[in-house]
């Protein structure tokens, strides 16, 4: 089984705490040996300063074994890192699109969501890229990084060894919303996920599916719907209020209605409600019409 040969984790791991105990034995002996010379030069001791002279052996000693320690760490370190940078041929590709402040993972048959779905052993590979500012991707149970760079793709792979729910984050500073760009990656066996792969997300016309939508696609990261005031406002009551936003640096007066909440879509920072930083990225060619319509809807009905 793949398991043990590919597993980065316990790679990862290994290399870690053989530095550790290094680095302990390291601070034990030196130490040690200051709290020797501390009582045996003691001034007590040796009222009459002494020249002391070179050691060649000790010298020696003091040189080539931290040498060979530093090279067994760049040995182990690297041996790692080269499996970590080279997929497997059979590894199962997932594109990783980043914004502000939201991940979206896409499928070779098209399916797309807003939380790492992966079969139980079997190597996934992430192609990575970013549509806004520079984020970083870290999945800490599987010891894996890498940086989310616009207009450029980068990648890592991983082995999912264990079933369950793992926390996937934003590492990079990416603005106001950074703390909560998070999601799962969810390990399946490979039947679960064979289930989830071939079923189709429908959303009908508001409701609860248009909920399900504005999770998928990160609007409730800066929106919410119970009044409370967020990275953006609230969708509650907002529809057929009055709000004054700033257009072109000066302040009007607008009337919330379906064709402000279609221009705040795929123009976002035209027209920002006073108050609240123009920080959104315009959703224009990442969501349908149909699901523009369903949400639109929801905010309707949110009185």
């Amino acid at each position: 089984m793949v398991t043990g040969l590919l597993n980065q984790t316990g790679r990862v791991d290994n290399v870690f705490f053989f530095i550790v105990a290094v680095s302990v034995v390291i601070l034990s002996i030196v130490t040690f040996t200051m709290i020797f010379f501390l009582i045996k030069f003691n001034r007590k001791r040796n009222p009459v300063a002494k020249d002391i002279e070179s050691n060649l052996p000790l010298e020696i000693i003091w040189i080539t074994v931290p040498t060979i320690l530093v090279m067994a760490m760049f040995y182990y370190g690297w041996s790692g890192f080269r499996i970590m940078r080279n997929p497997p041929e059979d590894a199962m590709p997932v594109k990783v699109s980043a914004r502000q402040w939201a991940w979206s993972f896409t499928y070779e048959n098209g399916q797309k969501s807003n939380e790492l779905r992966v079969p139980l052993d079997k190597p996934v590979k992430l192609i990575i890229t970013s549509e806004d500012v520079l984020h970083s991707l870290f999945i800490p149970a599987f010891r894996v990084k890498e940086d989310a760079v616009p207009g450029m793709e980068t990648y890592l792979w991983f082995l999912p060894d264990r079933t369950g729910e793992y926390d996937l984050f934003c590492t990079e500073y990416c603005g106001v919303g950074h703390h909560a760009m998070v999601s799962k990656v969810i390990v399946m066996s490979q039947e679960e996920f064979a289930g989830w792969y071939g079923k189709k997300e429908t959303f009908a016309a508001g409701g609860r599916d248009a909920l399900k939508i504005m999770e998928k696609k990160g609007c409730l990261v800066c929106h919410t719907t119970d009044g409370a005031k967020a990275v953006g406002p609230s969708f509650r009551g907002i529809f057929g209020k009055k709000e004054t936003v700033i257009t072109g640096g000066k302040e009007r007066t607008v009337l919330v209605d379906e064709a402000y909440l279609r221009k705040s879509i795929s123009a976002p920072n035209e027209d920002v409600v006073k108050g609240f930083p123009p920080v959104m990225p315009s959703q224009e060619g990442l969501l349908s019409d149909e699901e523009i319509e369903n949400i639109i809807n929801y905010i309707k009905g949110l009185k």
